[in-house]
């Protein structure tokens, strides 16, 4: 029987529901088990302006525990140029309303599957992604970036863990620095809005237009200060006046008590003068 013309390997990406693009990956080029990742391009409307812009991001499902930054970096180099790779536990927001901590001072990583965001140069990498053939694996661990994993990894992860004093204290240095201008930046703002909103002489506070589009802004710090102090105020006269009317009513009663003390005075002076009386008509 003649061998069979027909080709297995279809050369097309493989699409599922969802919008998830299939890739195999292998750990290395001998290896005969395989793994497969989800991608999609990442659209969030709500991270317009953060680290993740919507026509260069990648979002990846599946990435094994063996794989780093480095190496998922690595990886996807081959479709562009990566500008940075995200991990995470869960699918989320991304973290940069704060300083990015240095991983001796950032808590143990759970060890299983990870989502990633992968964030190109160049929006072309994406459809390169996207359409890459299903039945073509990408090698994880090669020559040129080989992967430890097992007691190798153990080993470099234990060795990795110790630091020098040197070492540590510059990175000390440099989150305070960081953090201290935050905290600048902070007050400089806080200040720039009680300047803003600040009263004059008849209680008026001068309100600005922002530009077109802007959302509008909370109440500032010295703002709710103002508000928080009116009301004290308020609750104090309110207080005031209470014991104003309790006092009244604490008078009225004591001012009773002794029209009553009286009353029963004067009724038992008449009896006893009736009983004194010689000339009784009746």
């Amino acid at each position: 029987m003649a061998p069979s013309k027909k080709k297995h390997a279809t050369s097309q990406p493989c699409i599922i529901p969802g919008g998830f693009a299939v890739l195999s990956i292998q750990f290395s080029p001998d290896s005969v088990a395989r793994h497969s990742l989800y991608v999609k391009e990442h659209k969030v409307r709500a991270e317009k302006t953060s680290g993740r812009p919507l026509d260069r991001t990648l979002f990846v499902l599946n990435i094994p525990p063996y794989c780093s930054e480095v190496d998922v970096k690595q990886l996807f180099s081959q479709f562009g140029d990566v500008q940075s790779v995200e991990l995470r536990d869960h699918p989320g927001s991304s973290h940069e309303s704060g300083p990015r901590l240095s991983k001796f001072f950032r808590p143990a990583e759970k060890q299983g599957f990870k989502v990633g965001y992968i964030v190109f140069k160049k929006p072309s990498s994406l459809p390169a992604v996207k359409s890459h053939p299903h039945d073509v694996p990408l090698v994880i661990s090669t020559k040129q970036h080989p992967v430890k994993t097992g007691v190798e990894k153990w080993i470099q992860q234990y060795t990795e863990s110790f630091i020098q004093p040197e070492k540590l204290q510059q990175i000390v240095d440099s989150f305070m620095e960081d953090y201290d201008k935050r905290k600048q930046q902070e007050e400089e703002r806080q200040k720039a809005e009680a300047n803003q909103q600040q009263e004059d002489e008849e209680g008026w506070v001068k309100v600005t237009r922002g530009h077109k589009g802007a959302k509008a802004r909370p109440h500032s710090e010295a703002a709710n200060q103002r508000a928080l102090q009116k009301e004290m105020r308020k609750k104090k006269r309110k207080e005031l006046m209470n014991f104003y009317t309790w006092q009244h009513r604490n008078t009225q009663k004591e001012h009773i008590a002794e029209l009553r003390k009286k009353f029963e005075e004067d009724k038992q002076r008449i009896a006893l003068l009736r009983a004194q009386r010689k000339f009784r008509p009746y």
